[in-house]
């Protein structure tokens, strides 16, 4: 089973422009509306490439019951902590020449007993055979140690991690050895405290070090240079697939739904892979922070190109 877990959900209203104009006025195009959240996403990406998960974290207010009613109509079984407060909404603002700015509230904050309560939710959850997808920011009130937390109460009940995270959040989670990682180049940067764009090599060095640490499956994404993926002793380099794009938000989060539903599926090292690829480039042409079709997916996965490294 896979449990997704957001901690900070969001309804993501995506709107077309035709070219930002700062302080002045901007007529909106087309406005989109999803239940979103870096984990959420994950659920909606898994759903549409045939898989089942369980999405939990916090909801609040009419937002959260929107999202809550939004997975029930996709068939995504979902069992959140409600919280006082509204979760908040992110607009993402999409102009013609591809240019994307993000506009992200913080959400409410999370009294601690809220907190426990859903790490009781999830240690009753864990257990041989489930995978936790920790993904993305955490509100105000809870403590940056929580994805080092759920990673080591799910070890210690035979469940597995994936991780993706940046900052500090991403730094801690490394000391409990989550078994799947899908950092950025960006992420990678901050990580290792470079002030300037990494090569590839330099990527694939820190990506190396995660390994021998004991995670199992790193997967660095760079965007339109493609990703760098390394599993069961295997490293390879997959350039970007030719899509016509749409918008890059969700790209990641579907590629982290790509490395959940492999490893759900004990997939190969090779299909995982090509799944990963044709996930993510995907996501890219459709509007807002839809998934793509299983349909599109099977298409592209033909045309994932692996180099070993």
């Amino acid at each position: 089973m896979i449990v997704t877990v957001t901690m900070n959900p969001a309804i993501d209203k995506t709107v077309e422009i035709d070219s930002f104009l700062r302080g002045g006025l901007n007529r909106i195009k087309r406005a989109v509306y999803d239940a979103g959240g870096k984990g959420i996403n994950v659920s909606k990406t898994i759903a549409a490439l045939g898989g089942k998960t369980l999405a939990t974290g916090f909801l609040g207010g009419n937002n959260g019951r929107t999202i809550s009613n939004v997975l029930d109509g996709l068939g995504i079984e979902n069992d959140f902590v409600w919280v006082g407060g509204e979760t908040r909404t992110n607009t993402k603002v999409f102009e013609e020449n591809g240019m994307l700015t993000e506009l992200n509230e913080p959400g409410p904050e999370i009294p601690e007993e809220k907190t426990e309560e859903l790490i009781k939710k999830l240690e009753g959850l864990a257990e041989e055979n489930v995978l936790f997808v920790l993904s993305g920011s955490i509100p105000k009130g809870v403590k940056p140690d929580i994805y080092e937390r759920i990673t080591r109460l799910a070890h210690n009940k035979g469940a597995r991690v994936l991780s993706d995270a940046d900052g500090e959040l991403f730094r801690r989670s490394l000391s409990e050895i989550p078994d799947i990682i899908k950092p950025n180049r960006a992420e990678l940067e901050e990580y290792a405290g470079l002030d300037y764009r990494a090569s590839e090599d330099e990527l694939l060095e820190i990506a190396d070090s995660f390994v021998k640490k004991g995670i199992k499956t790193v997967a660095v994404s760079m965007g339109g240079s493609g990703a760098i993926i390394l599993k069961d002793g295997r490293r390879v380099k997959c350039p970007a697939l030719s899509v016509k794009t749409h918008s890059t938000v969700g790209a990641g989060d579907a590629m982290v739904a790509a490395l959940a539903y492999a490893e759900e599926n004990n997939m190969s090292f090779e299909n995982t892979v090509k799944m990963c690829m044709a996930v993510s480039a995907g996501a890219v042409t459709t509007i807002g922070t839809k998934p793509p079709s299983r349909e599109l997916v099977d298409s592209l996965i033909t045309q994932v190109t692996i180099k070993e490294l």
